[in-house]
C-alpha cells in the first residue's frame, strides 16, 4: 500500500492533524464568543432599560417626580453594574470594582464611579445591545439558509428564499445558491464573533473597572489576607506530611529494621522462627511501601498527570461509599496546581458526605470555559453542613482562597446541600 507524499517528501496528510485543531479551536473561539455576546445581550437590554428610566428621571426632575425617582435608579445603576463585572470576570480577567458609588442625587453628579457607569450604560445599551442581537440571529440565518434546499419545496409560492427576505428559488439551482448563503453566515460566525464579544466588552473593562483615583486598600488588604491565609494551608499541608510519614511510614521501617536484624540473629538456631520474622518484615515493608504511595498521591495526585481531571474525579466516585454520578465538562486544561485543589475539594467533600450527611446519591458537575473552573458537589442528605463543625469546609474555603477562588455554600437542615467552587483556571 502506498503513501502519497509532498514535494519534501512529507506525507501528504502529515498537516491534518494541525488542521483539525485548528478547526476545533476555531469552532470553540466562535461558541464561546455567541455565549458571550448572548450573555452580555441580556445585560444589554437591561442597560437600555436603565437608561430609559434614568433619562425619564432626568426630564421629570423639572417637576420633582425625576427628583422621586433617581435614588432607586442610581441603585439599579450600580447593582447592574456589578452584574456586568461578574459577567465579564467568568470570560476573562477579574474587573477590581470600585467603592459603590452614592445613590443621592447630589453626591452622583460628582462622583467619577456613577460618571463612568452612565458612560458604560449608554454604549452598551446601544452597541452592545445591537452585538448581541446580531449574535442571537446569525446562528438562526446560518441554519434556516444553509438547509433551505431541504425544505425549499414545501414553502408558500412567493415566499423569500433568504433569511434576508431577498429572492426567490425557482429551482434547484436557486436553492443551492441560498446555501452557499448559509455557508457565509457560518464563516463570519467563525471568523468574526470572537472580535464582536471583544468589541461588546471593551466598555465595561474600560469604564467599570476600579479608575486610577480609586483607593485599592481593601483589594491589597484582601490579597494580603489571601496570601496569608495560602501560606497558613502550605504550611498545614507540610505538617499533615511530615506526621503521615513519622507516625506511619517511619514507624513501619523500624519496625521492618528490627525484625530483620532479629531475623538475622535467629536464622541459625532457630530457621523456622527467622522465617516468621521474615514475613512479618516483609508485611511490615509492604505497608510502609502503601502509605508511602498514600502520601505521594496526597501531594499532588499522579491520575491528574495519567487520565486528567474527568479521570481523576471518575476514581473518586468510583471509591466514594456513596453512589456519585460525575459530569465533567472541560475542554480547555487548567494549571497543574488548580486541577490539583479541585481534586482535593472534590476528595474532601465527597469524604464528608460520607461521613456526615448520610446522603444516597451524590452528583460533582465540573465546567470548564471562559478561562474558569466551576465546581457544582450536590447530596441529598441531611444537611445543616457547618464550616464551624469541623467538617473540613475551612480547609478547603483556605485551600480556595489560595488561587483567588470563591466558595458558596447552601446547606439547610433537611438538605440538600449544595457546594459551589469557582476557580480561575490560571497559567
Amino acid at each position: 500500500m502506498s503513501t502519497s507524499t509532498t514535494r519534501h517528501g512529507e506525507p501528504a496528510d502529515a498537516g491534518r492533524p494541525g488542521i483539525r485543531a485548528s478547526a476545533i479551536r476555531t469552532a470553540e473561539a466562535a461558541g464561546g464568543a455567541l455565549g458571550q455576546l448572548i450573555g452580555g445581550l441580556g445585560t444589554a437590554m437591561l442597560a437600555l432599560a436603565v437608561l430609559v428610566w434614568l433619562a425619564v428621571a432626568a426630564v421629570t426632575s423639572v417637576v420633582g417626580v425625576g427628583l422621586l425617582m433617581a435614588p432607586a435608579a442610581l441603585r439599579v445603576l450600580h447593582s447592574l453594574a456589578d452584574r456586568e463585572r461578574h459577567r465579564l470576570a467568568r470570560w476573562g480577567p477579574e474587573i477590581i470594582a470600585p467603592d459603590p458609588g452614592p445613590t443621592r442625587l447630589r453626591l452622583a453628579l460628582v462622583d467619577p464611579t456613577t460618571r463612568r457607569e452612565l458612560r458604560w450604560l449608554s454604549r452598551h445599551g446601544t452597541l452592545g445591545l445591537l452585538l448581541g442581537l446580531i449574535a442571537l440571529l446569525l446562528p438562526l440565518m446560518a441554519v434556516r439558509d444553509a438547509l433551505f434546499p431541504l425544505y425549499w419545496r414545501l414553502m408558500p409560492e412567493g415566499s423569500t428564499s433568504t433569511s434576508v427576505g431577498l429572492g426567490h428559488a425557482q429551482g434547484w439551482a436557486d436553492a443551492l445558491g441560498v446555501t452557499l448563503l448559509g455557508l457565509g453566515w457560518i464563516a463570519i460566525i467563525l471568523g468574526l464573533t470572537p472580535a464582536m464579544a471583544r468589541l461588546q466588552a471593551r466598555p465595561g473593562r474600560a469604564f467599570l473597572a476600579a479608575g486610577p483615583d480609586t483607593d485599592l486598600s481593601l483589594r491589597v488588604a484582601e490579597l494580603t489576607a489571601t496570601r496569608a491565609a495560602a501560606l497558613d494551608a502550605h504550611a498545614t499541608e507540610l505538617r499533615r506530611i511530615e506526621r503521615s510519614l513519622h507516625d506511619g511510614t517511619q514507624n513501619r521501617l523500624v519496625t521492618v529494621t528490627v525484625l530483620l536484624g532479629a531475623a538475622r540473629r535467629m536464622v541459625a538456631r532457630d530457621p523456622a522462627g527467622a522465617d516468621e520474622l521474615l514475613e512479618r518484615a516483609q508485611s511490615a515493608a509492604e505497608q510502609a511501601l502503601a502509605e508511602l504511595r498514600s502520601v505521594a498521591r496526597g501531594i499532588l495526585p499522579p491520575v491528574l498527570a495519567d487520565r486528567g481531571l474527568e479521570g481523576a474525579l471518575t476514581g473518586l466516585a468510583a471509591s466514594c461509599p456513596v453512589p456519585c454520578r460525575i459530569d465533567v465538562e472541560a475542554p480547555e486544561r487548567c494549571a497543574a496546581s488548580v486541577e490539583a485543589s479541585a481534586y482535593f475539594v472534590v476528595a474532601e467533600t465527597l469524604t464528608n458526605i460520607a461521613k456526615h450527611s448520610g446522603a444516597k446519591s451524590a452528583t460533582v458537575t465540573v465546567r470548564s470555559r471562559g478561562g474558569r473552573l466551576r465546581l457544582d458537589i450536590t447530596d441529598d442528605g441531611r444537611g445543616g453542613a457547618d464550616e464551624a463543625g469541623g467538617s473540613g469546609l475551612t480547609g478547603i474555603r483556605r485551600r480556595i482562597a489560595a488561587h483567588d477562588g470563591t466558595l458558596d455554600l447552601a446547606s439547610p437542615p433537611g438538605g440538600p446541600t449544595t457546594l459551589k467552587v469557582d476557580l480561575p483556571c490560571g497559567l
